[in-house]
């Protein structure tokens, strides 16, 4: 009889802890994005979001959608206030600013452990990795191939899209004289002028800034001649490609807008870029219909340029929950639905077209060194600028651009002194 009594008493206590635990208030997470909620993409999120809240209804994802040019400032401001958000969407230019804020969590252990880790492009996770430690996953992958009219170089006589920067040259100037239009674009000032130029900059074998023993950065252009020469190099090409028309001249000035709408239009041959041209297909069908994709022209070797969209994982202490979601969104069946021509997963390719042709690239795709770029993107912008519009010598623009890359890192505190 007393065990009888001992055991309903301990029932009747753990009864209320039982059902309280039962009725536990679910884990919130807050989600920061900047997407535009009638998009394809940010549609095909959401409906994941909720699927995701099904299967787990322990958490909750609060989503935040914010401007995009208002998301940036605002992370910087909540991680300064000790406010950040678990999560967010963000550019891979704000990888090495958010790095240097000590604000990422190491995502190295659960990634190590996921099922899918060899599904991601490596070098991918290399770009998003500081000290052998991973500091954000891969979420997009906009890599920029080379995107052709191949009806104007078929006019021309150019049987095969350009390889090397002398066809580049070659080919449109054929195009020019054939069909009087240029044959290749470039945008000469804006967010895409920094990407174009460390596309060309690798291209040529050559680095923004050069990881050191003590784990910071430098240019190293000033220390090797040979380095400061192929730089050069790549600021004499752009000037080529505006001396002898292989570029017209309004590029100077264009920026990514410019750059699209006048390839959309069918106004230029070739251009190095994104999938996203695909929109382009449905607003101007007849002028993209002979659209193809190749690879970029080499120069010293293959390379392209490899904006990766992060989704940046914040210090805190909900770290199963955020990991559970972040996966989540990176399965395969959510990237196919999201980004199914652009995903960070090797088993989600795209089609045969905006697709494959790009995905297909991310062996030599390269992006930003892992630093606050703070200035040093507006010193390249400002480098094309000078050649391009102020006929400012390619060595001379070099090594000023070198000088201007360290005095940013010095100011940010990511100088190597070795």
């Amino acid at each position: 009889m007393n065990i009888l009594r001992r055991t309903l008493l301990a029932a009747a206590v753990a009864l209320p802890f039982l059902a309280g635990a039962a009725n536990a208030e679910p884990v919130t997470i807050d989600f920061w994005t900047a997407w535009d909620p009638g998009k394809s993409d940010a549609k095909a999120a959401q409906a994941a979001i909720a699927e995701f809240e099904a299967a787990n209804p322990d958490i909750k994802v609060k989503t935040q959608v914010i401007a995009f040019d208002a998301l940036h400032d605002k992370l910087i401001t909540s991680i300064s206030a000790g406010d950040a958000p678990d999560l967010s969407w963000g550019l891979i230019e704000w990888f090495g600013e958010l790095n240097r804020m000590n604000a990422l969590a190491d995502l190295s252990g659960p990634m190590s452990a996921w099922p899918d880790r060899d599904k991601i492009y490596s070098n991918a996770l290399e770009q998003l990795s500081v000290d052998g430690k991973l500091r954000a996953l891969p979420n997009y992958l906009g890599l920029r191939g080379l995107l052709y009219h191949a009806d104007m170089l078929k006019a021309a006589g150019v049987s095969e899209p350009p390889k090397t920067w002398e066809e580049l040259v070659a080919a449109s100037k054929a195009i020019r004289e054939k069909t009087g239009k240029p044959g290749f674009g470039i945008a000469g000032r804006g967010v895409r002028s920094p990407q174009e130029l460390i596309m060309f900059l690798a291209q040529n074998d050559v680095e923004i800034a050069r990881p050191q023993a003590d784990g910071k950065y430098r240019n190293t252009w000033k220390d090797d001649p040979a380095e400061l020469a192929r730089a050069s190099e790549v600021f004499a090409f752009y000037r080529r490609m505006l001396d002898e028309g292989v570029v017209p001249p309004q590029a100077s000035g264009w920026g990514w807008e410019e750059e699209d709408t006048n390839f959309g239009l069918g106004q230029y041959a070739m251009v190095v870029n994104g999938s996203w041209m695909r929109s382009r297909v449905e607003q101007n069908p007849q002028e993209m219909k002979d659209v193809l994709v190749a690879a970029p022209p080499a120069g010293r070797k293959s390379a392209t340029f490899f904006e990766i969209a992060p989704i940046y994982v914040y210090k805190g202490d909900k770290e199963e929950a955020v990991w559970k979601f972040a996966s989540f969104m990176l399965n395969k069946d959510v990237q196919a639905k999201m980004y199914p021509d652009s995903s960070a997963r090797s088993d989600v390719a795209g089609d045969k077209v905006w697709g494959l042709p790009f995905t297909s690239l991310a062996p030599i795709g390269v992006s930003f060194p892992p630093v606050a770029l703070g200035s040093i993107t507006r010193s390249m912008e400002e480098s094309i600028g000078r050649v391009l519009l102020k006929n400012e010598e390619p060595e001379r623009v070099a090594a000023r651009l070198g000088e201007a890359v360290n005095k940013s890192l010095r100011q940010s505190g990511q100088i190597s002194t070795q």
